[in-house]
């Protein structure tokens, strides 16, 4: 199994979104050697996406993902406001030359208890996102998140049925595997066999921390939780996943409280030692 090395890993800039702005984020990357990044769309945004997309080029850096599309439940219908919000970040993803599209499908939509109809609606909007995004080469990868965000966030919960899903709507798309939301799941190794590279699109890391405090916002750093991440690393790239380590991590009383630099120090030494 490959070594973590620097050039391997990405800085997803949730990891210090209350320290850097995107511009400091690729500057940042550039300065450790970080081989690549994934930008949120609102810091995609306040940039400028032209001019996001040339400063990560002349830094020389890969995009991983863009986070995110998706919450289509977020009207309590598939709406064209939503479908037309997903189509404008295939198109962000696409002139940041981005890996793949990651979606955060969304929950139930408000008052609702309906989670099978919330799991409809996110079928249909990945479905007429899908045939554009396949009009411009642009993956879309489903990520699942753990079960406690199955009312706000995200009603697919698990790798088995995002790859139901890609069974049903065919080639373009796939998954992005998030250690924190699928190291629980008791059949992950068997569903990252079934999705095979084709189907492999992102690989996020971070850890779970045992007394977590904070549903969103308590992630830990590799090595300071319960997360075997070698053991997942080892599945994906036995699929022959072969893309860069994203770390994302969402530490409001930790992490974003520290200097960048040291984060990012930190988040390379992990990528060595614990992951």
């Amino acid at each position: 199994m490959r070594r973590v090395t620097p050039d391997l890993m990405s800085l997803n800039t949730a990891t210090v979104k209350q320290q850097w702005n995107l511009e400091q984020c690729i500057e940042g990357c550039a300065r450790h050697g970080v081989g690549g990044i994934a930008p949120w769309r609102d810091v995609l945004h306040e940039m400028g996406v032209s001019k996001a997309a040339k400063h990560i080029r002349d830094a020389d850096l890969q995009v991983s993902g863009l986070c995110r599309g998706g919450w289509f439940t977020a009207e309590g219908a598939l709406t064209p406001a939503v479908i037309d919000d997903n189509k404008r970040a295939v198109d962000e993803a696409v002139e940041l030359g981005s890996a793949c599209l990651v979606m955060v499908v969304g929950g139930l939509a408000d008052g609702s208890k309906d989670i099978d109809g919330a799991r409809a609606i996110v079928e249909e909007g990945l479905a007429k996102t899908l045939d554009y995004a396949r009009s411009v080469n642009m993956p879309i990868a489903i990520e699942p998140l753990h079960p406690m965000y199955a009312a706000d966030r995200a009603c697919v919960n698990t790798l088995r049925q995002t790859l139901d899903i890609c069974d049903k709507l065919g080639e373009g798309i796939g998954a992005a595997v998030d250690v924190y939301h699928v190291w629980w799941d008791p059949e992950i190794q068997e569903q990252i066999k079934r999705a095979g590279k084709e189907r492999l699109y992102a690989f996020h890391v971070c850890d779970w921390l045992l007394e977590t405090k904070d549903m969103l916002t308590d992630r830990g750093m590799m090595g300071d939780g319960v997360i075997d991440i070698p053991a997942l690393r080892k599945g994906v790239e036995t699929q022959g996943f072969d893309g860069l380590v994203e770390v994302e991590i969402f530490s409001a009383t930790n992490w974003w409280k520290r200097d960048p630099d040291e984060v990012m120090q930190v988040l390379i030494e992990r990528g060595a030692t614990a992951c």
